[in-house]
């Protein structure tokens, strides 16, 4: 029986990591309707704390007012890099003219932004609320309060970020920053959940694996980060067609595309064999009621779907609700094999 204290830190931490899933989901959407500059301003929407419905609730004089906004921050940020001794970048946004173009209001694309944030901030709570219910650990397991401690300020700095996309107008190079961040995020809340669990149940900590399984298994998660990272490159390859003066017909966007997207396509392949045959060894080594085999279960069906995903991407002219989709389904792979590798890199002097 656990601990009320440890308790609630395992239930509060599990439904962050949901909440997180949930914040990729709603930024997926976001992306896909192209909606990421509903709200011109951050952290407010038009300087509100619910956003217009209508265009007559805008505020006067409001593309000037947020132009101006985002040039100051910009040349903060700019500063910034200058003093980090990245001038070339900082010279790049500032003077990269389309941060200072307005974007005509629009609804839809305003709310579906404003929700974004709010899962955002209500998911910054539940990580806060992890980092404070952590402290049961201090002395039993100093790891999970530090990494939880880690975490807000990363969720801070993720706030942060997000408000630079928007001030650069989502120059592509920050977005890649803020998906791979995310998880970071994700990956600490997945790691001190599970070494919450495993101080109490001993079931996690039977490990009959070698070497060379491990090995395998950290391989394959290497490769879905790398995947994610190249994805995000291809997806702001398609930002920048579709948003071109001579856009091309919807069905040529991959193939302007480029390089990027065939090491994409080629790394999928290579990943694909890798968690097949991860699959494999670990159910011949596991028992098909263990954590391990289970969740190598799921690694193979979410493979299966975001194969599909991408089928439906290459032969479907790139449909919004796929391009969701595929990466909620990166991130779900990510999360799953992250966990994987955790259950089989724990020792335990058991045997079978």
């Amino acid at each position: 029986m656990l601990p009320p204290a440890e308790r609630r830190f395992l239930w509060i931490n599990k439904i962050s990591i949901i909440s997180l899933f949930m914040v990729i989901l709603a930024g997926g959407i976001v992306r896909s309707t192209g909606s990421g500059m509903g709200c011109p301003d951050w952290p407010k929407c038009f300087d509100r704390l619910v956003p217009p419905t209508e265009e007559a609730q805008l505020p006067a004089g409001y593309e000037e007012k947020y132009i101006a906004g985002r040039k100051a921050k910009n040349e903060r940020f700019a500063s910034m890099l200058d003093r980090f001794g990245n001038k070339e970048l900082a010279e790049r946004i500032r003077s990269d003219k389309s941060i200072l173009q307005h974007e005509e209001f629009n609804a839809a694309k305003t709310w579906t932004e404003y929700v974004n944030r709010l899962v955002g901030a209500v998911t910054g709570v539940l990580l806060l609320l992890c980092a404070i219910f952590s402290f049961t650990f201090f002395k039993t397991k100093r790891s999970i309060f530090v990494w939880s401690v880690i975490n807000v300020i990363a969720i801070g700095y993720q706030a942060w970020l997000g408000s630079i996309v928007v001030s650069t107008n989502l120059m592509p190079w920050i977005i890649t920053v803020h998906m791979l961040l995310a998880l970071v995020i994700l990956g600490i809340s997945i790691y001190t959940y599970f070494k919450a669990r495993s101080l109490r149940d001993k079931d996690l900590l039977i490990n009959h694996t070698s070497r060379g399984i491990k090995v395998l298994a950290i391989f394959s998660l290497l490769l879905i980060v790398l995947q994610v990272a190249i994805g995000t490159g291809v997806r702001e390859e398609i930002d920048m067609i579709s948003a071109a003066a001579d856009v091309p017909d919807r069905s040529e966007w991959l193939g302007e595309v480029g390089e990027v997207f065939d090491i994409h396509r080629s790394l999928a392949l290579v990943s694909a064999i890798a968690i097949v045959l991860l699959f494999f060894v670990v159910r011949s080594r596991f028992a098909s009621n263990t954590h391990q085999s289970r969740f190598t279960n799921l690694l193979l069906v979410l493979l299966i779907l975001q194969l599909i995903s991408a089928l439906v991407l290459g032969y479907f002219d790139i449909p919004p609700f796929a391009q969701t989709a595929h990466l909620v389904l990166a991130c779900l792979l990510f999360g799953t094999q992250y966990y994987l590798v955790l259950l089989l890199s724990k020792m335990a002097r058991k045997k079978i």
